[in-house]
């Protein structure tokens, strides 16, 4: 198994934690198969738990009804592979990474090859031959993502405590549609819920002594991710559009075509920003209403929608006679951090009648802090909120939730079977379009407890004052431009040497054109050869800055919600960078970048002094 070379980004040791304890804890207990010469007792090199038989000197595992029963009950020998790989991860998830994770990057249709039997095997094989096989071909080749200075995308670093509660969780394995298969994990979820929509509506005691377990209502859905929850709110918002009324039994019922011709209407339209995640358009899709359905409006200098284009783009569908089904605000964007004028958009709303629904999947958890939880007024008037607590409030993957200001909301899309989730019952899976779902509040819940809000106003205004620190570590240098300001926690930027920037501030719109061209290409080059070098991660997007005539730049950006990196790794990045501006795979691009900016800068000056 390779190892890393020496590399100034890694994590280090966060401490010590003993593993969680035997997983037959979680099993019920019972007579356990003595070994015997079907099933030899595991060795330190190869432990075994199903049957294995001898072929010379080589062991081979082979099934049978007393192997099957043995997975099921037998925990690993300590000794064994798997066991080791999971004291490794408890005692030092970082060292474990750091140690299996190979940092040079190995193009992915090589990786492809390790997975390209489309055959089930036939046979068994032992659980330390398939743990070295994800190690050697999964582990390393994955993603470093808690890594300080991977910073690039919205997954950082998890608190040492959800390892351990996580196998909890996966051992207790209960099934959140219905009680009968939860139990004590639906009042949890329920006060998850509870707990988030105080966050963000902030009723009193009374109101969640009321809603929050009141089987008939649910104060919002626990999700897997965001987009489900976005699509969760926007069933909603279609269904309560278009409801039952006189001889109409509701679009529920009778479909969109029905609700339109009955209600007059010749469509429907869900209204956001340019800046809206891509997830609502595929919401309009699912939902019938086609993807030309999601309407964007224009944007400031800000990456804010501007609400003098929504109020008029909302009078144009009226005329049209296009239902405005909802108006979604972004609490921030996925690629700025930016936060729409939310109140304003929340009156603008109410006047046509649509539901408001606010994506605060990333920015949510800024409502912790007290310092900037005033970037999200208004918030508190929307219909409907999404978070995504894998984003930051630091869960493992697989959990968003959306809540909703008013406890009757969720029954609009309320279904009921015979055999679960039936009629008054406490069954969670009547108003979440997900089936089948894992205890991830559990997580959430942890979260909230250990860390409470004191803690996650720290890790949000750390975010925040670390990404003002890196704009201006960036507007400090004269070979980097700051694109896009942070608001929260992102930003965006590029490398654009000093004489480039000063011919782009007097070029004209075909001259900047031309040499933000250029710039494109040198920006791709610098995040792609960064990335293959494994040392750092930055994302790349595609703006349109006003002041370049909206031509499409390419640029960096950065997402800095790791509590663990620090301004000596922001440094190292930008060092970096630098220093691949100088490679000769862009050495004539960059030629040619310099040459354009020398003829702008020689134009301009020769038409000063005939001035």
């Amino acid at each position: 198994m390779a190892s890393l070379p020496d590399r100034s980004y890694t994590t280090q040791p966060q401490g010590t934690n003993a593993p969680l304890g035997g997983w037959q804890t979680f099993f019920a207990t019972g007579p356990r198969p003595a070994p015997s010469d079907g099933f030899p007792e595991p060795t330190h090199r190869i432990p075994l738990n199903v049957c294995g038989a001898m072929t010379g000197k080589k062991k081979s595992a082979q099934a049978s009804l007393e192997a099957m029963y043995r997975v099921f009950t037998v925990p690993e020998a300590p000794e064994s592979t798997l066991s080791r790989i999971d004291q490794d991860i408890s005692r030092n998830l970082a060292g474990f990474l750091q140690e299996h994770i190979v940092a040079i990057e190995r193009d992915l249709s090589e990786v492809e090859k390790d997975f390209s039997d489309y055959v089930i095997p036939e046979k068994p094989v032992f659980v330390s031959e398939q743990t070295q096989f994800l190690l050697d071909k999964l582990v390393a080749n994955s993603v470093h993502t808690a890594s300080p200075a991977f910073i690039g995308h919205m997954t950082s670093a998890l608190p040492y405590f959800m390892l351990p509660l996580s196998k909890i969780m996966i051992a207790l394995n209960q099934n959140l549609v219905k009680t009968e298969t939860s139990k004590a994990f639906t009042p949890m979820e329920r006060q998850v819920l509870g707990q988030i929509h105080r966050l963000v509506y902030q009723e009193d005691g009374s109101f969640y002594r009321k809603w929050m377990h009141d089987p008939r209502h649910a104060l919002g859905a626990m999700c897997s991710g965001g987009t489900v929850a976005n699509l969760t709110a926007l069933w909603v918002a279609r269904n309560r559009a278009f409801p039952a009324e006189g001889s109409f039994r509701g679009l529920h019922e009778e479909g969109l075509f029905r609700a339109l011709k009955y209600y007059g209407h010749e469509g429907a339209a869900i209204v956001v920003s340019k800046r809206g995640h891509y997830s609502l358009r595929k919401a309009a899709d699912v939902l019938g209403l086609g993807r030309d359905a999601l309407v964007p409006v224009e944007t400031d200098e800000f990456n804010r929608i501007q609400t003098d284009a929504l109020r008029d783009k909302c009078l144009e569908l009226q005329k049209q006679k296009i239902k405005i089904m909802a108006i979604c605000g972004v609490a921030g964007t996925t690629e700025t951090g930016n936060v729409d004028p939310l109140d304003a958009m929340a009156d603008i709303a109410r006047e046509f009648g649509a539901h408001f629904h606010v994506d605060a999947a990333w920015g949510g958890p800024t409502l912790f802090s007290r310092t900037h939880r005033h970037l999200l007024r208004g918030i508190e008037k929307a219909d409907s909120v999404t978070f995504d607590a894998h984003k930051q409030l630091y869960v493992p993957m697989g959990a968003g939730l959306v809540v909703f200001k008013d406890p009757s909301l969720a029954s609009a899309v309320e279904h009921h079977a015979q055999y679960i989730i039936r009629k008054g019952s406490r069954d969670l899976g009547s108003t979440t379009l997900e089936g089948s779902r894992p205890g991830m509040a559990m997580l959430i819940h942890s979260g909230l407890k250990i860390l409470a809000r004191e803690g996650y106003e720290i890790l949000i205004d750390q975010g925040i004052d670390k990404a003002k620190t890196f704009a201006n570590m960036i507007d400090e240098q004269p070979d980097f431009e700051l694109v896009t300001r942070p608001e929260l926690n992102i930003l965006t930027y590029r490398y654009c040497p000093e004489d480039v920037r000063q011919a782009l501030a007097m070029a004209d719109e075909l001259q900047a054109e031309k040499m933000n061209t250029c710039l494109n290409r040198i920006t791709k080059f610098i995040q792609k050869t960064q990335r293959e070098r494994g040392k750092a991660f930055v994302s790349r997007t595609r703006l349109e800055p006003a002041r370049y005539y909206h031509f499409p730049c390419i640029v960096f950006r950065v997402v800095l919600a790791n509590p663990l990196t620090t301004p000596d790794i922001l440094e190292d990045i930008l060092r970096e960078q630098r220093e691949l501006s100088k490679e000769d795979g862009i050495a004539d691009e960059m030629a040619i970048l310099h040459q354009m900016a020398a003829a702008v800068l020689k134009q301009n000056q020769k038409e000063a002094r005939q001035a």
